[in-house]
């Protein structure tokens, strides 16, 4: 198959089958919105199928106890993961330098969470701008490496700004270093009445646009009733096909 499952069968749908497998996949928005618990709930579907997880935890907040509640109380659901946990952007290097050596055919998906909070520190110094730039398109380009020669899905969660002429605008950070390396784009929104909205931003070959109203539980994601319709179903044969972002 040429996805993976994302852990949520309503997501699966939305997306043709799940997170394809020779991309990068974007998730970003604000703060408590749901992107690890996505990228959660795809490694523990990956876990559960033998295969071995690589999660490089840039901000430190990983939880194994979360992580047992997705997988349904697996005691041993974390010994399917290789964890790489850098504490600056020069370690996040060596540490997606290291992948060619991790990488083989027992790995099943590599999650970056997130890519951006290093690189935030790093442009913190002003006088590093340009290179710090530079090496997060580097550093993007391993990753679509990877993910093209071993078929091995990446996953990046990414956080949000808000713009200077329009503040009610969320901007996803790294704009379009990140944009151009992502295949696939979902953008989180936090409701008023505590559901998030998941928005397909980018595909290569599934209409922008779709959604999927959720709220995060114990076991991951729960979907709110009767707002994935017929109409909006990407897996529907009514639906026309349509490819805004052509590959390359």
């Amino acid at each position: 198959m040429d996805t993976i499952p994302t852990g949520c069968k309503e997501l699966d749908e939305l997306l043709d089958g799940g997170y394809e497998k020779d991309i990068i996949t974007t998730i970003y928005g604000p703060s408590g919105s749901g992107k690890t618990n996505l990228v959660l709930m795809a490694a523990v579907e990956i876990a559960k199928s033998g295969k071995k997880v690589i999660f490089i935890d840039t901000e430190g907040g990983f939880s194994v106890s979360r992580l047992k509640q997705i997988s349904g109380g697996i005691d041993d659901i974390n010994d399917n993961f290789l964890f790489l946990r850098p504490i600056s952007f020069d370690e996040q290097r060596k540490s997606f330098e290291k992948l060619k050596e991790l990488v083989n055919d027992d790995i099943g998906l590599i999650v970056v969470d997130t890519i951006v909070m290093l690189y935030r520190i790093e442009l913190g110094k002003k006088e590093t701008v340009f290179e710090t730039n530079r090496e997060l398109g580097g550093q993007i380009s391993r990753l679509t490496e990877i993910a093209r020669k071993k078929k091995i899905p990446v996953l990046l969660t990414n956080q949000v700004y808000a713009g200077f002429d329009k503040k009610e605008e969320i901007r996803m950070v790294g704009g379009d270093i990140i944009k151009y390396g992502s295949k696939c784009i979902i953008v989180l929104r936090k409701e008023d009445d505590n559901y998030r909205t998941l928005v397909l931003q980018k595909h290569r070959s599934i209409k922008e646009g779709k959604t999927l109203k959720f709220n995060i539980v114990e076991k991951g994601m729960e979907v709110s009733k009767g707002n994935l319709s017929q109409k909006d179903n990407p897996s529907s044969p009514q639906q026309a096909r349509h490819n805004p972002y052509p590959k390359g």
